[in-house]
């Protein structure tokens, strides 16, 4: 039996099969697609001087950030969210290289066409990344493995690209799988490899665990999935609330999220947590310029627009307050936004404590072309 029969008949034998008489759920077969290194990738491919060199997508003045860094460069420790001076003083050879959001978008335009040609069940997370439900699909093809090498040979003949992809029976482990052998990598991860699959991830590892979460489950002792089963569901109702019931499944390899192709983003926003507090107006006014660039650049590539602008500012004793301002219609361009942010954080001033963290949002959206899943999708500098 071939590789990838194998694997997709672990998916049908384990997974409950649907029988409307006893209720049972059908096995569902998810592949999540990863765009490698996408948007350092694209610039490699339409410049062959770059091809590879320690490249990255961002901007290279004092107070940028890598925004995309290209797998030769993450070799030096380089990833997205990095201050541009940290980027460069650990790879001085580094090569910046300023986003091109209309080519990128045009790209993912082109890998959702080949998407759409096995599944309208379709959820896209950005421009680079996305799930599909493929257990039943419009080429009758029986292994999710098969789709997703079809795909993934597509998307390369098409784009010049690669993408990694990950087959599973959920969207959790699905997004594991296509990690685990990134970059240009395929990886299936059955009902019967699921649960000790994730036994010794670390709970960061977890859909729904923040920063805060997780520091919770530390304090209980909860580190692993391995202490995240030893506590019962009553455990974790009683201390991550609604919650609760997700974190008793997920560390056994459950989670019954669907793939929704009809996820509708209600803000987008970008934020940044600073090496040093900030206590300077311009240092600030800096800070936002980037976080601004990162918002509009959004809604460039998608063709969204928002009334609502929201400041966000976390002090040096963790207090964190939002300030925010709407319009009657969109706000159409990237200075009216960025004057806005301005303007709500110097009606603040004189500030209480030093500034730990900075952000931006823009909230009621409209675009023909919103995706989401109507929580604010952020963009951590």
């Amino acid at each position: 039996m071939a590789e990838k029969d194998r694997d997709d008949a672990g998916l049908a034998s384990t997974a409950p099969r649907g029988d409307p008489a006893s209720g049972a759920e059908r096995p569902r077969k998810i592949i999540h697609i990863d765009m490698d290194a996408f948007y350092a990738s694209v610039e490699q491919r339409d410049n062959p001087q770059l091809r590879g060199k320690p490249v990255v997508v961002g901007g290279a003045r004092e107070r940028g950030v890598v925004a995309a860094a290209s797998y030769e460069a993450r070799r030096f420790g380089i990833r997205s969210a990095m201050p541009s001076v940290t980027a460069r003083r650990k790879c001085p050879d580094l090569i910046f290289v300023a986003p091109r959001f209309d080519v990128y978008k045009a790209v993912s335009l082109q890998v959702r066409a080949i998407l759409a040609e096995h599944t309208p069940v379709i959820e896209p997370l950005s421009l680079d990344e996305a799930y599909l439900d493929v257990t039943e699909n419009l080429q009758g093809i029986a292994s999710a493995t098969e789709i997703a090498e079809r795909i993934r040979a597509k998307i390369r003949a098409e784009t010049q690209l690669t993408a990694s992809a990950g087959v599973s029976y959920n969207k959790f482990l699905a997004k594991l799988a296509s990690d685990h052998r990134k970059p240009d990598g395929l990886f299936v991860i059955t009902p019967d490899m699921g649960p000790s699959f994730v036994e010794s991830l670390p709970v960061e590892r977890f859909h729904g665990v923040g920063p805060a979460t997780a520091k919770r489950m530390h304090e209980f002792g909860i580190f692993t999935a391995i202490d995240l089963r030893a506590k019962d569901e009553d455990f974790l109702k009683q201390h991550f609330g609604k919650a609760g019931p997700h974190f008793y499944g997920i560390c056994r390899g459950i989670d019954h999220r669907p793939v929704r192709a009809d996820r509708v983003r209600k803000s987008i926003g970008a934020e940044t947590t600073f090496a040093r507090d900030l206590t300077s107006l311009d240092d600030m006014t800096g800070e936002l310029a980037a976080l601004v660039d990162k918002v509009w650049g959004y809604c460039e590539t998608s063709g969204t627009r928002g009334r609502t602008v929201t400041l966000k500012m976390k002090f040096s004793n963790f207090r964190i307050i939002t300030r925010s301002r709407s319009s009657a219609a969109p706000i159409l361009d990237r200075a009216t936004v960025a004057s806005i942010s301005t303007e709500l954080l110097a009606a603040e001033l004189p500030l209480p404590k030093g500034v730990r963290l900075l952000g931006v949002s823009l909230s009621s959206l409209s675009t023909e072309e919103v995706e989401g899943d109507g929580q604010q999708m952020t963009l951590k500098l």
